[in-house]
């Protein structure tokens, strides 16, 4: 998929049973995955011993996983169980109906790293595969795998290229939090009577605007 190169190609179905029958997950999460996806196929490996990269420092192995649903939506959850099975990085192609949406999670080594955690996940709109923003680009699999991120998060990264990936998702935290606060005190300022308290309200938030075009 993807016009990846034949060396890469895997193309095993992966029974979606694997994800929940020998594990304790909630009704909730199997009730996902019985009714949400149809099938999965584990497509592409993208390693060293596949392509002509370097392993990476954090990076050993980037799984392509194509998740075809039964509906248009897919829950977080599900897509969170699947990385904690798999050891590996993960770029998943969702389909349905003939399109699809790109979603990958940016992963941060946990504790010891001996194993990722996944921090949040950013995906396409629903494409024409040959239209989705998603290509190889990097000698070494950690800069795939974070060219892979800035590919499918697009505008939402923000920063460039010049910047860590790191740093571009906790700015991006930053603005999140902060247009929430703005939101807030916006909803307090239009149903405060009192002049003085609104008026200390409306400072707030033009420091809390400030910051914001700062980050």
């Amino acid at each position: 998929m993807l016009n990846f190169p034949n060396s890469t190609e895997f193309n095993k179905r992966i029974p979606k049973q694997k994800f929940y029958e020998n594990i304790a997950v909630t009704p909730a999460m199997k009730r996902a995955f019985v009714e949400q996806i149809r099938t999965i196929y584990w497509r592409n490996k993208i390693a060293a011993t596949t392509l002509n990269l370097a392993a990476g420092e954090q990076v050993t192995e980037i799984e392509v996983f194509e998740v075809r649903l039964s509906a248009p939506e897919l829950d977080e959850s599900v897509l969170r169980q699947i990385d904690r099975e798999i050891p590996y990085h993960i770029l998943f192609l969702l389909e349905y109906e003939g399109k699809y949406r790109a979603v990958i999670g940016y992963k941060e080594a946990a504790a010891g790293k001996t194993a990722f955690k996944v921090d949040r996940y950013y995906s396409t709109d629903w494409l024409d595969e040959d239209d989705l923003p998603v290509h190889l680009d990097g000698l070494t699999l950690d800069a795939v795998y974070e060219n892979f991120v800035r590919q499918i998060a697009g505008d939402a990264l923000g920063a460039g290229e010049s910047t860590s990936l790191k740093d571009c998702v906790e700015q991006q935290k930053q603005r999140e939090l902060l247009e929430k606060q703005i939101a807030a005190l916006e909803a307090k300022i239009r149903k405060e009577k009192q002049p003085r308290k609104k008026f200390e309200m409306v400072q707030q938030m033009k420091t809390l605007t400030g910051e914001l075009e700062r980050v």
